[in-house]
């Protein structure tokens, strides 16, 4: 049996209601579609968040117990340079970084802690030192290029600290200077330096047999 077509006639006004009605149709569709997605899509995740978490977790677990095993059976060898330096410098060792090759050469571990930058109170007297000196300088336009540049130095960040990296470049411009005072403001900062120490850290490099070179051994998510 054949199919059969029948043609409807409408008059304008009917036309115009069955357009209104078929897009009104579509937009529907089209919503519902969309919120389908939505709903596919929050599914997706809060599935893939259930399986990924409890393996990261495990993850970060096993990373933990491996940086610790490695800082506990360091503690012997630091024990021990700590003695050696002492007896060679009269003085203790700072526990900031410390890097440790094998006798072949090959394989390096490198154990450390950050350090937040800290000073004690008596930096604002050499802060102050410096700027009374640098700001009778601001006479001309060179003078007041450097009067701009050691201030931006002296900027404490957001948690009120001075930065100690600012702090070598403002020993190095005092000492192009040669004035005594300025020289003696940044000496003042910096016998004031009192960093807090923060986060042990450990990283291990091998050496590529082919390109002799250091190849870091990945301990971290975004370093694989």
């Amino acid at each position: 049996m054949e199919n059969q077509t029948k043609s409807v006639v409408m008059t304008a006004e009917e036309q115009a209601e069955f357009a209104a009605f078929k897009a009104e149709k579509e937009k529907k569709a089209a919503e519902q579609k969309a919120q389908e997605q939505r709903q596919t899509y929050r599914q997706m995740v809060d599935d893939e968040i259930a399986a990924a978490i409890p393996e990261l977790k495990g993850l970060s677990d096993d990373i933990k117990v491996a940086k610790d095993s490695v800082l506990e059976n360091f503690k012997a060898i630091l024990a021990i340079k700590g003695e050696m330096f002492n007896q060679r410098h009269g003085k203790d060792m700072n526990f900031y970084s410390h890097t440790f090759t094998n006798s072949e050469g090959t394989k390096k571990i490198t154990i450390g802690q950050y350090m937040n930058d800290n000073y004690l109170d008596t930096a604002e007297n050499g802060i102050q030192m410096i700027t009374e000196y640098i700001q009778s300088l601001a006479t001309d336009a060179k003078s007041q290029a450097l009067v701009g540049m050691v201030m931006k130095l002296l900027a404490k960040d957001a948690k009120g600290t001075l930065k100690a990296q600012r702090i070598i470049q403002l020993r190095k411009i005092a000492d192009e200077t040669g004035d005594e005072k300025f020289i003696q403001g940044v000496k003042i900062i910096e016998e004031a330096y009192c960093p807090i120490p923060s986060k042990t850290f450990v990283r291990a490099w091998e050496k590529d047999e082919k390109t002799n070179a250091w190849k870091p051994i990945p301990l971290g998510m975004t370093e694989s």
